[in-house]
């Protein structure tokens, strides 16, 4: 009677595995039956289970242990109305030539809330690597060989060109850095500004400051005669600064470019000797006209050369 519920029993759970394996399948394989020495290899294990089951992770590492593991990828799971894909996948390799088999690998899974764990397994998989074949007698030759770049006239000329620019460059900062080195003073170009130039811009300067409106008169006065006089000093080489102001005339009148200013100038020099030296307080309106009178005698007597429009802009 014993016996007879025993084998019930086992009858019973072999039942049970049989429906229960309906609902799983494990599918094992590889992308290729052929591979060389070193090539990657993509071995996937494909579980297909029903929503009832919960698989346990599988454990490879000792079914691939005479592979080389290259990379273990995260399991991908899909999963449909009736049934859930896990796709376990591992890239190996194999340095040697060799039939290889990777024997089957156990599923565990449990079903439902059951705490029973079963056990489904895949098809072993076969695969040969190959060695890469060789020709002894070959010479070993570069893996591409060397490209011939042709020359033709227009890129000999332009390597000239570039050749003779570089050199011409080295020559000058070569001459400059001796030059330096033996205390010769390197030549630069200096831009003479024309005498008109700076004088107008200094009247302007004067005027900015406004002296007279400050009740500096004498000041005033005193610094535009300099600015006029150190301008004839330099436009007609007259050592206007260390003359009287007769004598200056005296001097002014023999020069044929001044004949246009000489009475304006005359009033011009008068005015500021009488402030100067005689202390006359002028009205604010001679102190006005003495700027004008100064701008006049200073654009009256620009070189012929040089145009209003470019005096304008260069006084500016």
């Amino acid at each position: 009677m014993v016996r007879f519920i025993k084998i019930s029993i086992l009858v019973f759970i072999l039942f049970i595995s049989c429906s229960f394996a309906q609902d799983i399948s494990v599918l094992a394989s590889v992308d290729s039956s052929n591979y060389l020495v070193g090539d990657f290899i993509n071995y996937i294990l494909e579980v297909r289970s029903g929503k009832n089951i919960n698989l346990i992770d599988p454990f490879f590492r000792d079914s691939l242990k005479n592979l080389e593991i290259i990379k273990e990828y995260e399991p991908a799971i899909s999963k449909n109305e009736n049934s859930t894909i896990t796709k376990y996948h591992y890239t190996v390799s194999y340095y040697d030539s060799a039939e290889i088999t990777i024997p089957p690998i156990a599923v565990n899974y449990k079903v439902g809330n059951d705490t029973t764990v079963y056990i489904s397994v895949s098809n072993p998989v076969t695969f040969n690597v190959n060695k890469i074949e060789t020709v002894q007698q070959s010479d070993i030759k570069d893996v591409k060989e060397p490209l011939t770049i042709p020359l033709d006239i227009i890129f000999i000329i332009a390597i000239i060109l570039i050749v003779i620019v570089v050199a011409g460059i080295a020559s000058y900062l070569y001459r400059r850095y001796k030059k330096k080195k033996e205390g010769i003073p390197v030549e630069k170009n200096i831009i003479q500004i024309p005498a008109h130039i700076r004088a107008l811009k200094a009247l302007d300067n004067l005027e900015e400051e406004k002296l007279w409106q400050k009740g500096r008169i004498k000041d005033y006065h005193s610094q535009i005669t300099g600015i006029v006089r150190a301008y004839f000093e330099e436009r007609f080489n007259l050592p206007a600064l260390e003359l009287t102001t007769s004598e200056q005339m005296h001097l002014l009148e023999r020069v044929r470019e001044a004949e246009v200013i000489i009475i304006t100038t005359k009033d011009f020099l008068n005015n500021a000797d009488l402030v100067k030296f005689a202390k006359f307080v002028p009205l604010d309106s001679v102190n006005e006209e003495m700027m004008k009178q100064g701008r006049e005698i200073i654009q009256k007597t620009i070189p012929a050369e040089t145009t209003p429009d470019l005096i304008e802009e260069e006084a500016a």
